[in-house]
């Protein structure tokens, strides 16, 4: 099979070409797939993307008109895919949906340790050979409320690994998982009580028409107002506006992401000679109680080798003409 690898990171070339085993003639380009680059793909069997990618109608049209029979991504999100038309045009898709939960989960907990223990702050000060401790002051884990939002694959590993803090847990989620709740105390409530009570919140679910802007408004003026707010899942599940609002009013303490709600042309580049023209973003960056990574959680070696593996396993079952276990179907729209 002849398969064209869109957005294709330098770091992660060497884990798909150990994972291919030159089982497919594969090409990889820097390029993402929107509009113009999809002519690229002209004489491919089928394509791989990233969830920076552009597949859009009027994309997967076009791939459809060039030969392109399979997409597979290189994530476990797909909200920049349009499945329905995808299937109208006879494409068929599959994503990475458990590549490392691990990843996201111990990135978020990261995050959460840097805006608390304010260590990035601390190092940029000894850098400059300032030892005070003034800006420094953080809080115990141990005792507080942690709120996690979506406990599929990646919230469950974020449960363990705060309880094992010692902290409370609330969750909330459509599907109550008994197992959290006998070995780890975990309490589904619904989201206002978790806004109400929650001393951080972390986010782990997938962006949808349901989740987007889940926060906004009216969500910031539930929480506390020393909250920690934590965002490894989808920039767009926050409402950006009412966010740099809760911050200007000191609505909520400290924001710690690595998404942003309008990455693409600004994640995964560097634009330091050029700046950048997002406005909310620019503004964002102004607040010290902010801390935004360049969606960077999935950059492990163990998440690189399991995404390639299920790239090319997903282009293997669809060559060999075996059912594909994460193929997505029309079942992927039920919320």
């Amino acid at each position: 099979m002849k398969l064209l690898v869109y957005s294709a990171q330098d770091f992660e070339i060497p884990f798909l070409k150990k994972a291919n085993r030159l089982r497919h003639k594969t090409t990889y380009i820097k390029e993402a797939l929107d509009t113009n680059s999809a002519i690229k793909a002209m004489g491919f069997d089928a394509i791989s993307i990233f969830s920076s990618d552009d597949a859009s109608l009027i994309v997967l049209e076009k791939l459809r008109d060039l030969g392109v029979k399979y997409i597979s991504l290189r994530s476990a999100g797909y909200n920049n895919i349009q499945i329905k038309a995808a299937k109208r045009f006879g494409l068929k898709v599959a994503n990475a949906p458990d590549y490392s939960p691990n990843a996201i989960a111990e990135h978020a907990v990261a995050l959460l340790m840097a805006a608390n223990r304010k260590t990035h702050i601390a190092d940029r000060q000894v850098h400059e050979y300032n030892f005070k401790q003034k800006r420094l002051l953080g809080f115990d884990l141990v005792g507080k409320t942690v709120g996690i939002v979506g406990t599929g694959r990646i919230g469950s590993v974020m449960v363990k690994i705060m309880h094992g803090f010692g902290c409370k847990l609330l969750a909330h989620d459509l599907q109550v998982k008994q197992e959290l709740i006998q070995n780890f105390g975990v309490e589904y409530v619904d989201m206002a009580k978790l806004f109400e009570h929650a001393d951080i919140i972390s986010l782990h679910v997938p962006l949808n028409s349901v989740t987007h802007h889940m926060l906004n408004e009216q969500a910031f003026d539930k929480m506390k107002s020393k909250v920690v707010l934590v965002n490894t899942a989808r920039g767009a599940i926050v409402d950006t506006k009412a966010l740099i609002n809760a911050l200007r009013n000191k609505k909520i303490a400290f924001y710690a992401a690595d998404v942003y709600e309008r990455e693409k042309g600004l994640f995964f580049k560097d634009n330091s000679s050029i700046g950048i023209q997002d406005e909310n973003l620019r503004t964002l960056l102004t607040f010290p109680n902010v801390l935004l990574t360049p969606h960077q959680a999935y950059v492990t070696k163990e998440a690189l080798t399991r995404i390639a593996e299920i790239t090319f396993d997903n282009l293997d079952s669809w060559q060999e003409g075996k059912p594909c276990k994460n193929e997505l179907g029309y079942e992927t729209l039920v919320l």
